[in-house]
């Protein structure tokens, strides 16, 4: 099925296409849950994203509905609670949501227009960019709830702003607004008033390369956290090797000597 008619048996996401080109727009719409994560919402962006996998989209931007008022709120708390222990294994089996979106070939901009909390900041971290409106908050609050958060958060997080201040969010519940999250790094910028102008301006600058190189790019930075450094080392220079058998090498290198815009072929 194409990206379009999946996002059509649809009820909580909506896609945009090519708008600006080679970029699609994954929007949750669940505004009277503040887009909580439920079920039907998690299995809806996971068959969207496997979709959009295999279409000819180059970047990714994810972000929550106007109306909500929030990139994602949080998990659905009233599913939580009715879960047993056994129950919470079964749901935790992966991929979940957030490995789905994470294992993405391609860029994943979070766009977060609102709070990201719990489950919502957990979604974000799986995304590989993070551009935060300045009303926005973010947190990991679980812990207020008698549990810890469970979408990745304890590994992600330390990875994405140090140990202590993983601990900070993980262990207080304690909310940051977007300045305190680009001070920590857990976002990398904050706009205002200029908001959609620059994330999607960032999302054209992606786009406008090579669909190869943006995949491989990606998946080398992503290596980092994941080897050690001589290993990592040696994983790039395989990457690198590999994109030399592409004709979007050769295509990019030949439009630089001919000073033009290269026409990407994707191969």
């Amino acid at each position: 099925m194409t990206v379009a008619d999946t996002a059509a048996d649809c009820e909580f996401v909506e896609v945009t296409e090519d708008d600006p080109e080679h970029v699609t727009t994954v929007t949750i719409d669940r505004p009277d849950a503040r887009n909580a994560l439920n079920a039907q919402l998690r299995e809806e962006l996971k068959s969207v994203c496997a979709a959009i996998d295999d279409s000819d989209a180059r970047v990714v931007v994810l972000t929550g509905s106007e109306d909500a008022g929030a990139f994602v709120a949080g998990a659905d708390v009233g599913e939580l609670r009715e879960r047993n222990a056994v129950e919470q294994r079964r749901a935790s089996e992966r991929p979940r949501v957030y490995e789905v979106v994470e294992d993405l070939r391609q860029p994943v901009i979070a766009r977060l227009n609102g709070h990201a909390l719990g489950g919502g900041l957990e979604l974000a971290l799986a995304c590989d960019v993070r551009v935060c409106h300045e009303r926005a908050k973010l947190g990991s609050p679980e812990i207020n709830l008698g549990i810890i958060p469970g979408g990745g958060a304890t590994q992600r997080l330390p990875r994405v702003v140090g140990e202590g201040q993983a601990m900070k969010l993980v262990l207080s519940g304690d909310l940051v607004g977007a300045e305190e999250a680009r001070d920590i790094g857990l976002v990398e910028d904050v706009y205002g008033d200029d908001f959609d102008d620059e994330v999607y301006d960032l999302a054209a600058s992606m786009a406008d390369n090579s669909p190869l190189a943006l995949e491989y790019g990606k998946d080398a930075v992503k290596a980092a956290s994941r080897m050690d450094l001589e290993s990592g080392i040696d994983y790039e220079a395989e990457l690198f090797a590999q994109l030399f058998a592409t004709a979007d090498k050769d295509e990019g290198i030949d439009a630089f000597f001919e000073d033009r815009d290269p026409e990407w072929q994707g191969r």
